[in-house]
C-alpha cells in the first residue's frame, strides 16, 4: 500500500510532469470534501479527471473554529487543531484499509508550507493499522507566485524573510522582524503598519488571479475591493502578502 502527496500549485496549469507521471499511476486520489459545494474539491476533481483517476471525497472532520480564532492562545490553537488532525487521520486511514493500493493526495500549493498532508499521513503509518509506504512530490507554492507576478525577490541582499501567518503577524513584528510572508489570512489587520510596504496577492494562478502593491496606507482599501473580486469570480479567495518595514 503506497500514499502519494502530490503538490499541484493553483491547479492543473502547475501540476508538474513529475507529480502527473505519479498521479496516472495511483489506483485513487483521496480528497477532503469541506461542504456539499466544495470549489477547491471541484479543481482536485478536475485534475484527476485529465489523468483518468477517481476521486474517493471523504467528508471533512468539523474543525473547532473558536479555538482556532486569531484572539485564542497558542496552546488552545494547537490543541484545536490536533484534534482536527486526528479525526482526519482515522478517516483516511479507514479509506485506506477499504480500498489499499496506491492513493494520491492533491496538496494546494506546495506539501511544505501549511498543509496538513505530510503529518496525516506520517501519523497513518506511525499508528501501523495499515501498513504503507509514503513520499512527497514539490509543487509550486503560493510564495513563489508572489514573488513572481510582483517581479521581486523576497529577500533584501544579504538579509533573511520570516515565513508566518495573519493571526501571528502582530507578535512577529513587535518582535522586529521586519520581512514577512504572510499567509492564511482570514482578514487583514495592519492598523500601525501604513507606512510599510506590501505587495499582495490574491487567488495567485487561479480564478479571479489580483495583485496589489504599494504602501500599506494606500494599498489596504484596493486589497479589501480585489479580495471580495477574487472571492466572486472563484467562489472562495486564498491571499498572501509580502510585508516590509520601510
Amino acid at each position: 500500500m503506497r500514499v502519494r502527496i502530490l503538490g499541484i500549485g493553483m491547479g492543473p496549469q502547475h501540476v508538474t510532469p513529475e507529480a502527473s507521471a505519479a498521479l496516472r499511476a495511483a489506483d485513487y486520489v483521496i480528497a477532503a470534501e469541506k461542504s456539499a459545494d466544495d470549489p477547491l474539491l471541484d479543481v482536485r476533481r478536475r485534475i484527476a479527471a485529465d489523468h483518468d483517476v477517481p476521486v474517493v471525497a471523504v467528508p471533512d472532520p468539523r474543525r473547532d473554529r473558536v479555538s482556532t480564532g486569531s484572539t485564542t492562545g497558542d496552546s488552545d490553537y494547537r490543541r484545536a487543531v490536533t484534534d482536527w488532525h486526528d479525526a482526519r487521520v482515522a478517516a483516511y486511514e479507514a479509506v485506506l484499509a477499504e480500498r489499499g493500493g496506491t492513493a494520491a493526495i492533491l496538496v494546494w500549493g506546495d506539501p511544505s508550507l501549511y498543509d496538513s498532508s505530510i503529518r496525516i499521513v506520517s501519523a497513518i503509518a506511525e499508528r501501523g493499522v495499515v501498513e504503507v509506504e509514503w513520499d512527497v512530490l514539490p509543487g509550486i507554492s503560493a510564495v513563489q507566485l508572489l514573488a513572481a507576478r510582483h517581479r521581486i525577490v523576497l529577500n533584501d541582499i544579504g538579509l533573511p524573510v520570516h515565513v508566518t501567518t495573519g493571526r501571528r503577524l502582530r507578535e512577529e513584528v513587535e518582535d522586529g522582524l521586519d520581512n514577512l510572508v504572510v499567509m492564511l489570512n482570514r482578514t487583514l489587520d495592519l492598523a500601525g503598519l501604513e507606512d510599510w510596504r506590501i505587495w499582495w496577492g490574491g487567488n495567485l494562478g487561479g480564478a479571479g488571479e489580483e495583485l496589489v502593491a504599494g504602501r500599506v496606507g494606500e494599498a489596504l482599501p484596493l486589497i479589501e475591493e480585489a479580495r471580495e473580486r477574487a472571492r466572486a469570480a472563484a467562489g472562495w479567495v486564498m491571499d498572501l502578502y509580502l510585508l516590509r518595514r520601510p
